[in-house]
């Protein structure tokens, strides 16, 4: 049987007093794979064979490389955004439809390709149908409907939806700033971190009522903690300080515990809206006469 590799040095090892980062709720893996990765090279070769022949077809085989280079990058933005849309309960449709337009850019793209290898302009046109066709039949379309809860009006949706992207790009700036650290323990902490943070977005998403108790965790405090981990990455790649490394990680697990805290409240809360909602519906019954 498979073991997971680890020792004395290793994250979660014996050696390393760093917690386990717990599994993050309903993850997926991601679909910007190697699927993906491929359409960047499938379309070197024009580049290659563009040279030697006449200024058209040159022209038509490096306008083919460009488009279908962009394309490939259109597609990989178009299903980086619909993973996001898909992860959150409350989100507003992508702003720019990337994977359609990147159907377009294939199929035009492979017409340019054909047209530089004296294919004529029907047969252009074919190779562009069947670009964008199966383009969209193997990645599909982007979604273009914005997705809220259920019962809750568009102004408060839109509202949640603002918070949460805040929040999001508070916790990047998090990540992409600890990097600089060349800590890993430092890097599962934060990681640790934001998916505590994360959890209490989607409480929010579900129950925007609670959007006002988690304002300020959301929005003030992750602030605050991107603005700290920046300076402390900086300051620590610099002269490997331990006591500041010791002060940043007291700051993580206090973040964490308190926004941990925050969380179980408002479920609490909850359940006690919850509570009182039945005992008044079970109020009116008994004045109209009805028992269980």
């Amino acid at each position: 049987m498979s073991q997971r590799f680890g020792g004395k040095y290793s994250p979660g090892g014996s050696g390393d007093q760093t917690p386990p980062v717990a599994p993050v709720a309903h993850a997926r893996r991601s679909r910007v794979g190697a699927r993906v990765n491929a359409l960047f090279f499938l379309p070197l070769p024009l580049g290659f064979t563009a040279f030697g022949k006449p200024a058209a077809e040159m022209s038509y085989s490096i306008g083919g490389l460009v488009l279908l280079l962009g394309a490939a990058w259109m597609l990989r933005e178009g299903l980086l955004a619909e993973e996001a849309y898909d992860a959150r309960k409350v989100a507003k449709r992508p702003a720019i439809p990337r994977k359609i337009f990147a159907a377009v850019m294939c199929g035009v793209g492979l017409a340019f390709a054909g047209l530089s290898n004296g294919v004529g302009a029907m047969g252009a046109g074919l190779f562009a149908a069947l670009g964008a066709g199966l383009h969209l039949a193997a990645f599909g379309i982007d979604p273009l409907r914005d997705k809220g809860a259920e019962g809750v009006d568009a102004f408060q949706t839109e509202r949640v939806a603002r918070v949460v992207d805040e929040a999001e790009a508070y916790l990047k700036a998090m990540s992409d700033a600890i990097l600089r650290s060349g800590d890993r323990q430092l890097e599962v902490k934060v990681e640790a971190f934001k998916a505590t943070a994360r959890e209490m977005c989607r409480q929010v998403e579900e129950d925007p009522r609670d959007l006002t108790a988690a304002r300020k965790y959301l929005g003030v405090y992750l602030m605050g903690a991107r603005d700290a981990t920046v300076k402390f990455a900086d300051l620590y790649a610099r002269n490997r300080d331990a006591s500041v490394r010791a002060d940043y990680v007291a700051l993580l697990d206090d973040l964490t515990a308190n926004f941990t805290a925050r969380s179980q409240a408002m479920l609490l809360d909850d359940r006690s809206d919850l509570d009182v909602e039945i005992e008044v519906l079970r109020d009116r019954l008994a004045r109209e006469g009805v028992r269980a």
